[in-house]
């Protein structure tokens, strides 16, 4: 438990699921309803244009998160090993890593979501309408907070 303590990512790690946790739990408690229309005021295919727009922005965000931990891992490979990131660079890449998890659940489970609603096979729930948007927003949050927690490290 000791050794876990002093693992240097480990309060990335919490922070990342805490960010996770309490956007589905706010997500939760103020969605009022059991279901949902995917499809503005009904009409049918409206969603698509804006599905689009989703996973455009989260690609983006992907793309920025992993430039950046391929970025500062991959330049420590090219030192023969004797240069090391600072262990203290290790929480905010794994709010980035965080961060593109989440985007990639995100679209997942936003197209898988939107096309079982299309289909009628399966309801827009609750839950999923939670978990999408604790999966988008926790994408966009972890790779601020992650980005902010660098600067920080670097300019100290």
């Amino acid at each position: 438990m000791c050794k876990l303590l002093n693992f240097p990512g480990l309060w990335g790690i919490v922070t990342g699921v805490s960010v996770f946790l309490s956007l589905w739990l706010i997500g939760w408690l103020f969605l009022k309803g059991d279901t949902f229309d995917m499809d503005a005021k009904g009409k049918e295919g409206a969603f698509e244009s804006r599905l689009s727009n989703y996973l455009d922005i989260a690609k983006f965000v992907l793309g920025l998160a992993s430039g950046s931990v391929v970025l500062l891992v991959g330049s420590t490979t090219f030192h023969d090993g004797r240069i090391r990131l600072p262990t203290s660079y290790a929480s905010p890449l794994f709010l980035l890593v965080i961060s593109i998890i989440c985007g990639l659940l995100f679209m997942v489970f936003e197209t898988l979501n939107y096309e079982a609603y299309q289909h009628k096979s399966k309801a827009y729930t609750r839950i999923k309408y939670s978990l999408n948007n604790a999966l988008g927003f926790g994408s966009l949050a972890c790779f601020c907070a992650g980005y902010v927690w660098l600067i920080i490290i670097a300019t100290a």
